[in-house]
């Protein structure tokens, strides 16, 4: 991978489980331009699977993320405090090498999906269920239905989480600024299969 290939941006939505521990991921990798969007504070149950500690509790997790991240690695975090909507989602996402969609619920994933497609932006999306995650590249992916609960809450869900991130999903986002190539893949985690799908 060369250097212009590490600095193109790559837009992460949502910096929870799935987005921060990504954001984290790919800073230490060696990617050093981010952009978050996210809105929410830390609270005590994203303890178990979110890459915050105790003393974050009420802050902003984009900017306590970004500030985490400039430190270990030296990454450059554009951060946007927002609610991506349909008034705001096109100033956010165009620019990007690479969305990556790690929202928790369909309309905003729906939202990133139509935007990255009008403006013909790679879109990556990323999401859970209990014991399972997909990581599927936007033409493919199918927006699920809202649940009751979110999976990413669950202490357990742990394991499946740094799965998914660190060998899936940053396993289909190297080789894509490599060679553009495009794999989706599923993470079962009852049989501990990674799927190419």
């Amino acid at each position: 991978m060369n250097q212009s290939q590490k600095t193109q941006i790559i837009t992460i939505c949502g910096a929870g489980a799935l987005g921060g521990n990504l954001a984290e991921n790919l800073a230490r990798q060696g990617f050093k331009t981010l952009r978050l969007i996210d809105y929410d504070k830390v609270e005590e149950r994203n303890l178990a699977t979110q890459p915050y500690y105790k003393e974050d509790i009420g802050h902003l997790k984009i900017k306590v993320l970004a500030e985490r991240l400039y430190r270990s690695s030296g990454a450059a975090v554009e951060v946007h405090r927002v609610k991506l909507d349909g008034s705001n989602a096109t100033i956010l996402l165009r620019g990007s090498g690479l969305v990556v969609d790690c929202f928790d619920n369909p309309p905003s994933r729906e939202i990133v999906k139509n935007i990255c497609s009008l403006f013909k932006i790679p879109c990556l999306h990323m999401g859970m269920a209990e014991n399972y995650a997909e990581i599927v590249w936007s033409e493919r992916y199918i927006i699920p239905k809202q649940t009751g609960s979110n999976p990413c809450d669950n202490p357990q869900a742990r394991d499946t989480i740094l799965i998914a991130v660190a060998t899936a999903t940053c396993g289909v986002i190297i080789p894509f600024f490599k060679s553009g190539e495009r794999n989706s893949y599923t993470v079962t985690m009852k049989d501990f299969r990674i799927q190419k799908i």
